[in-house]
């Protein structure tokens, strides 16, 4: 079966979109999730273009990223300086990545207006970057910027600069629609010229969506030859945005038979959706192909009806391979499957749990001589059912499980009476107190809790009151606890959730904690911020706490 490699620029050109900011640790994550997904290359950024994607190249040496690699991002060198002499080259280099992909410019108006330099130069530009990193690296891509468009200006320039990068080395030349302006019939022909100009080279394709093509266009590149995709989760990307690989890879796998990630993998195309949209901060778009929450969605009571007797009547393809579900009334089952599905990623064996406990209790109902009036536990599907209706009633309440795995996991545990009180809230109070117009407020929060027999009552400052709130719980239970201090508390973020509008309205806090051995991501709802933060913080703390404990046992 032929193979298609999946490129994410997520992480950088991604990044480019307006309202999509990721931290150095919300990019390390997503780097994470999509490895779990299985894509080939994951661009990390540019490193010689800010301190952030350089300080990423260094932090990423840290992880395990299994099959997928690690690639950076630049451009050709100055052309007033040579490669060795030029810091974006260097910044490659140093970055260690494995595979780096340049850009160079295949559009004489780009050459002309932009770059302010000869036609001869920038083929000179093109040939000596590639040469120079050649050697230096495990594997070298092309990005052909502006192609398109440069190749119905002059073709024969446009075909020059490709001719550039193959003397220069490149491993593929990847064939950009930087503008997203070109018609998928115009593309077709373009990239037919381009295989009976350079047969032999390996080719990808780099499409924007300023044309609402970029999918389109990024599929007909492919049966045409195409080998590399390059693309984005959800799309996200500088004005109109990228192809979305959400998209792109169950057309390329379920639709044209092609091969780009393993089917299991595939099921977990949903969850990586949702993730990257919750860690950017961003609500998601329900209406997306394949994996929005509408996506196989059947309101109407004709299509409702006629799904319950064959999906196939509203559904071009079944929502599992690609890790959504269908959303009807009688969908219970699909809910129970995934229960099941994130209960045994989380180790945790509902059916196993019940077997094992029942049959404690009968050996225990045969010692006692007791009736089967005595000691019984409900039915297996009752409880997953009564698992599934409680975080419905959570997510209506406006909690997202997805970016919220420690939660979901103390709520599993919690129904099968795993769940551990550490500690109990007894009060708390904050103050955030302002005197005067110049100097910032002083936050100082109060806390009482009662841990066993103990009752503690505490005080303590922060940088803001939800940080005050969080020292004064931490000063309260580090002598009972004290490897809490071991905890970091990475991100914070504030959503404000849809329904009453203003300073009334219920925001969804997220929080991501970490300590030497993981992170973890809790959630909190509510309509007070204080409340929602305080709800994420004990689940941060319980977490840490139990998994600790497991690791003793």
């Amino acid at each position: 079966m032929r193979q298609v490699k999946i490129y994410d620029t997520t992480l950088r050109d991604g990044a480019q979109a307006e309202e999509f900011t990721l931290s150095l640790a919300d990019k390390i994550r997503v780097a994470q999730k999509l490895a779990e997904l299985g894509v080939h290359y994951i661009e990390g950024g540019w490193p010689g273009s800010n301190p952030k994607d350089k300080e990423f190249f260094l932090e990423v040496r840290n992880y395990d990223f299994g099959q997928s690699r690690i690639t950076a991002f630049g451009s050709t060198h100055h052309k007033d300086r040579p490669p060795d002499a030029d810091s974006n080259m260097q910044e490659l280099l140093i970055s260690l990545a494995p595979v780096v992909t340049i850009f160079g410019k295949s559009s004489l108006f780009q050459v002309r207006e932009i770059l302010q330099t000869t036609p001869e130069r920038n083929l000179e530009l093109i040939s000596d970057s590639l040469a120079y990193l050649k050697p230096r690296v495990q594997e070298l891509f092309y990005d052909a910027e502006h192609f398109f468009d440069g190749f119905k200006e002059d073709r024969d320039y446009a075909l020059k600069t490709l001719e550039a990068a193959v003397a220069g080395g490149a491993d593929c030349l990847v064939l950009c629609d930087t503008n997203g302006g070109t018609l998928t019939a115009e593309l077709i022909d373009i990239i037919k010229a381009v295989r009976r100009h350079l047969p032999q080279a390996a080719l990808g394709i780099h499409a924007h969506n300023d044309s609402e093509l970029a999918v389109a266009n990024s599929l007909a590149a492919v049966a045409l030859g195409c080998d590399q995709v390059q693309g984005t989760i959800n799309g996200v990307g500088e004005r109109c945005g990228n192809a979305n690989l959400c998209s792109i890879i169950p057309n390329l796998q379920l639709k044209m038979g092609l091969a780009c990630l393993p089917e299991a993998n595939l099921r977990r195309l949903t969850e990586v959706s949702r993730f990257v949209f919750e860690v950017a901060n961003i609500r998601p778009n329900r209406y997306q192909p394949y994996v929005g929450k509408s996506a196989f969605a059947h309101k109407g009571g004709v299509h409702a009806a006629a799904v319950k007797k064959n999906p196939k009547a509203y559904e071009h393809i079944d929502p599992e391979k690609v890790g959504n579900v269908r959303a009807i009334p009688v969908s219970d089952l699909s809910g129970r499957g995934n229960i099941l599905l994130k209960a045994q990623e989380l180790g945790l064996d509902l059916a196993n749990h019940d077997t094992d406990v029942q049959a404690a209790l009968d050996q225990l109902r045969g010692v006692l001589k007791l009736d089967d009036q005595g000691l019984s536990l409900p039915p297996f599907d009752s409880k997953v059912k009564t698992i599934l209706e409680k975080i419905k009633e959570l997510e209506a309440q406006g909690y997202q499980f997805e970016e919220a795995e420690a939660s979901l996991e103390l709520l599993l545990r919690a129904a099968l009476g795993q769940y551990k009180e550490y500690f109990q809230l007894q009060s708390y109070r904050v103050i955030d107190q302002k005197v005067g117009s110049v100097e910032p407020p002083v936050p100082e929060a109060t806390i009482r809790v009662r841990v066993g027999l103990h009752e503690v009552h505490t005080a303590a400052f922060g940088n803001g009151p939800v940080d005050a709130l969080y020292n004064a719980l931490l000063k309260a239970l580090v002598r009972f606890y004290p490897r809490l201090t071991e905890v970091m508390l990475e991100d914070y973020k504030v959503r404000v959730l849809p329904g009453m509008r203003g300073t009334g309205a219920k925001v969804r806090v997220s929080i991501v904690s970490r300590d030497a051995r993981a992170w973890w991501n809790t959630m909190g709802v509510a309509t007070d911020i204080i409340d929602a933060s305080w709800q994420a913080l004990v689940d941060s703390v319980n977490y840490k706490l139990f998994k600790d404990e497991q690791r003793q046992t």
